[in-house]
């Protein structure tokens, strides 16, 4: 980077922190701290949910996603809109009504203590292993940047965010994210359209997405029905699974985590609650494509400049002073060689689709593209043998190398600067999420039950300094997990089913008791893991799965204790 990125990446996040302090004035007991006096409008609410939703995960590893899978992961969220509908029915009424800080003291009303603290207690460990993986994102880009250890970058990153998270509450969480997305928006449309500038001329943005489509990767819909074939159940995205399984992790993730449930807790009314979350619904689908769809550019860009052998510098270099070394120099003079075979297949299949304007053989630059693929797998697993303890998957290097190697010096500033906020937006609501769950659920409600306010919101910063070092201890293994994005969304799969299955009981199955209920939690819990663990079904399933295990055996359970009473 130089020094006009520099100065920009610095007045920016700067002018982030400046700004979530200067807002976060009003915060003198634990509505003002967690809920912001529920003060906030819907066009707040709406910003805030996504930024919790959009961390550095979604910018950085959702292009090298498309980049190497397609854009089929876009499937995963054809369900959110139809759960923000279920939520505004539902979910946000009954928490307006009982005026709660979290979710979860919801379930004491309505069960007992014990099913709300497992329920807590569920939360808490996976927000707390996922927002670890969210500070990892971050801390890749300085790593990168400056030959940072990743393990000291993981506590310089952690340590920032826990010093922003501490100062501000849920009002410095909102407003700041609300500049951030701005800035986040403005940066990736200036990153797209950079893109499609720095393609060879006589390549249109069109040709760049047919050579794309060639590759398989503009598989944005892949509308499988075929239900009877045990392939189905563990293609990670397909048409129904985003539908019914996003659906079901959508619903969970909003309706049941506190880092959402927190955001929109904070609107002026139900109304602003409602509006935000639906506008999320319609605005969450149409932005998930167009990240993904960078992926697909910068991959056809890459079609015409030769790409790197393998996306991540520092692993490269400590390939390169192994006795490996050899090995990874022939690998890279034969990834050469088919670059410039491919690069000819990809100009001669534009020029025939210029003239001819009709459907063109691609036999040979897809061949071309798979040996090429290849070959980077050997690397990788090379990679694998040379340096063990470093990831030997890139992508979540790819759109970082993209921007750092192609784009203007001041356009990467910033860009480094989106990332930075995007992380910090995510990060922070997660933070203040399992502090305050931490504090109503199990501090106030079983530890110290008459302390004054000052004295919890004063405790309310000591576990938001605890669960950021919890996180920084998780980021440290975060290095292995592959694409961060993917990881994130298998972690949550784990535990998000069992959650939504407990509050639809809630809501929906008035005869059901707190005693079935959480016996059934904890059987569903322990078939979905054994699910994950031998690689039943894919992820997304795992949401239906869980959900639907817990009310269907809660109703058992109370049906047979109520025969026996």
């Amino acid at each position: 980077m130089q020094a006009l990125d520099w100065l920009v990446l610095t007045v920016t996040l700067v002018l982030i922190i400046g700004y979530g302090v200067w807002k976060s004035r009003r915060r003198d007991n634990l509505s003002g701290y967690f809920l912001d006096h529920q003060s906030m409008p819907w066009y707040l609410i709406l910003l805030s949910v996504m930024g919790t939703q959009a961390s550095a995960i979604t910018f950085l590893s959702a292009p090298g996603q498309a980049y190497t899978d397609g854009m089929r992961f876009v499937q995963y969220y054809f369900g959110l809109p139809l759960a923000m509908v279920v939520l505004c029915i539902s979910f946000v009424p009954a928490f307006r009504r009982l005026q709660v800080f979290t979710a979860y003291e919801f379930l004491e009303k309505r069960f007992d203590l014990k099913t709300r603290a497992l329920t807590s207690f569920l939360f808490l460990l996976q927000r707390g292993l996922s927002t670890g993986i969210s500070i990892y994102a971050p801390a890749i880009i300085l790593s990168s940047l400056l030959g940072w250890n990743i393990y000291w970058t993981n506590i310089f990153i952690g340590g920032l965010l826990i010093i922003y998270t501490v100062s501000g509450g849920a009002r410095s969480v909102a407003h700041t994210q609300k500049l951030q997305l701005v800035i986040i928006f403005a940066g990736m449309l200036m990153a797209a359209w950079l893109l499609v500038k720095r393609l060879p001329d006589h390549v249109r943005f069109s040709d760049a997405l047919h050579l794309a489509g060639k590759l398989g990767k503009l598989n944005a819909v892949v509308p499988r029905t075929d239900w009877r074939d045990a392939d189905f159940w563990q293609d990670k995205y397909n048409l129904l699974s985003g539908i019914i399984g996003g659906f079901f992790l959508a619903l969970s993730y909003f309706g049941t985590d506190q880092s959402q449930v927190g955001r929109y807790l904070t609107a002026r009314s139900v109304k602003e609650s409602r509006l935000g979350l639906l506008m999320n619904g319609m605005v969450k689908v149409p932005m998930q494509f167009g990240i993904l769809l960078i992926g697909t550019l910068v991959l056809a860009f890459y079609q015409f400049y030769e790409p790197p052998l393998f996306f991540n510098p520092t692993v490269v270099r400590e390939i390169n002073t192994s006795v490996y070394q050899p090995e990874f120099a022939a690998l890279q003079r034969q990834y050469d060689t088919i670059f410039v075979q491919k690069k000819t297949a990809a100009w001669e299949l534009i020029q025939q689709w210029h003239y001819h304007r009709k459907e063109t053989d691609a036999h040979t630059f897809i061949q071309l593209h798979q040996q090429a693929e290849h070959v980077r797998q050997q690397a990788m697993d090379l990679i694998h043998q040379a340096v063990p303890h470093a990831d030997h998957n890139d992508t979540n290097y790819i759109f970082l190398y993209f921007i750092l190697d192609e784009l203007p010096a001041g356009v990467v500033g910033l860009l480094i600067a989106v990332i930075f906020l995007a992380a910090w937006g995510s990060i922070a609501a997660a933070l203040n999420a399992l502090a305050s769950a931490t504090l109503v659920d199990v501090y106030k409600r079983a530890v110290y039950t008459r302390g004054s306010e000052q004295h919890y919101v004063r405790m309310s910063k000591w576990f938001t300094l605890g669960w950021g070092v919890f996180c920084i201890l998780v980021a440290q293994f975060a290095n292995r997990l592959g694409s961060l994005i993917e990881a994130v969304n298998v972690l949550g799969s784990l535990f998000y089913g069992t959650i939504l299955g407990i509050f639809l009981c809630a809501f929906y199955l008035k005869q059901v008791k707190g005693t079935a209920v959480f016996w059934s939690a904890i059987l569903a819990e322990l078939v979905v893991l054994g699910l994950y663990q031998i690689h039943t079904v894919s992820f997304l399933w795992l949401n239906v799965v869980g959900c639907l295990l817990v009310m269907g055996c809660a109703l058992l359970v109370n049906a047979l204790f109520s025969g026996k009473n």
